[in-house]
């Protein structure tokens, strides 16, 4: 072959491998863009309820904005939009652990609280993933709050605590924030490309076409016009019978006048005994009966124990000795009062520490027992949960 041939040749055949590798890496980055997965957020609307530790339950929703680990958000404690606590919050997203932190900083709103006082909440929560749904779960503890001097405010947990399950949710049932409106209308505005719309709407009104149905009718109806004023002459006569509207001022807003009852959730204000010491769970008992009877011993030698008695935050034992003879208490549970707390708090050691009794439960003809030990820097928390009917129950 002549040799300036096989130089052009060797220079073309350079030349495409060279032209080719750019299209090739554009190629491999193309692939991996589209690879990524997206990002863990908080970011949106949450909805679901709380549960206090005396078993009352609230709807609870969160609007949050997490454009980083930290996070910011309004929280709404309520029964319905009309009887209402709105309170704004700061926390911050583990995305590593899934560890959801948030707390309400001040109450900014509240509707027909009945004049009651408010708590702030503290939320420790896990994110959670199962299939397309996000969820919120995990505990809260609450305090007073002074909305007129917040530095009087209260301790986490002199206002109770209790458990919180949230879902994501498209919708609010309250104003969208702004900052989840701006997100909005910056998706939206990715998403509007649509032009196909107008030019459809205009094409969906031919002009021509009402043309020719009037000439068809104009042929058609001079047949038939002279039976048609008659009737028309009788038709505004009804008309004469608009005042409807006086049926107005049948609007019974009294109706809604009990709700106001529905305080965001109640300042629980917990005996000092109970919030200044550790409240240690001992037993959870799932009992199928309305009423239960709790018996309580002094546990081995009898050496003077002294104890309190709360249920559901209320004292209903005072400094009562521990003795062979039981003390009983009666607690009453049902669907809509499912669950109750007792805590036993120790008044004294007795002569052999620490404070010690049996607790004998009967739910119908069942019994269980405990074995209950409170000190001075713990006390012994017992926890019932109603289940309804079940097997073995009389």
């Amino acid at each position: 072959m002549n040799p300036t041939k096989r130089i052009l040749l060797l220079l073309l055949s350079a030349f495409g491998l060279f032209a080719a590798r750019p299209a090739a890496a554009q190629g491999g980055v193309a692939r991996t863009a589209t690879a990524k997965a997206p990002a863990k957020s908080v970011t949106g609307i949450w909805r679901g309820y709380f549960i206090t530790e005396s078993g009352e339950q609230y709807k609870l929703e969160f609007q949050i904005d997490a454009p980083t680990g930290a996070v910011r958000g309004i929280s709404y404690s309520y029964l319905d939009r009309r009887f209402y606590g709105k309170s704004n919050m700061k926390g911050f997203f583990n995305t590593g652990t899934n560890k959801f932190n948030i707390e309400e900083l001040r109450t900014v709103e509240v509707r027909n609280s009945g004049g009651g006082g408010t708590c702030l909440m503290n939320y420790k929560l896990d994110f959670t993933r199962s299939g397309n749904e996000l969820f919120l779960e995990g505990t809260y503890l609450g305090k007073r709050e002074d909305r007129a001097n917040p530095k009087n405010n209260g301790t986490w947990g002199d206002c109770g605590g209790g458990r919180v399950f949230l879902r994501r949710v498209e919708t609010s049932d309250f104003e969208l924030e702004p900052f989840l409106k701006k997100r909005d209308s910056i998706a939206g505005a990715r998403t509007n490309p649509p032009k196909v719309a107008p030019p459809a709407a205009n094409r969906t009104t031919p002009a021509p076409k009402p043309k020719t149905p009037n000439a068809a009718t104009v042929r058609t109806t001079p047949k038939k016009p002279v039976t048609p004023p008659v009737a028309k002459a009788t038709i505004p006569k009804p008309k004469a019978q608009t005042p409807a509207p006086k049926q107005n001022p049948v609007i019974p807003p009294p109706a809604d006048k009990p709700l106001p009852v529905v305080k965001r959730p109640e300042p629980v204000f917990i005996p000092a005994q109970t919030r200044n010491r550790e409240n240690s769970t001992a037993k959870v008992f799932e009992v199928h009966n309305e009423e239960i009877l709790v018996k309580l011993y002094d546990n081995g030698e009898i050496d003077g124990d002294t104890i309190s008695v709360y249920l559901d935050n209320k004292l209903v034992l005072a400094h009562k000795g521990l003795s062979a003879s039981p003390l009983e208490l009666r607690v009453k549970l049902d669907p809509n009062n499912p669950e109750h707390t007792l805590v036993m708090v120790a008044e004294n050691m007795g002569r052999i520490p620490p404070n010690t009794s049996l607790m004998i439960v009967w739910d119908g003809d069942k019994r269980y027992e405990a074995q209950i030990t409170s000190t001075e820097n713990k006390n012994a928390l017992v926890r019932f949960r109603y289940t309804g009917t079940g097997p073995g129950t009389p």
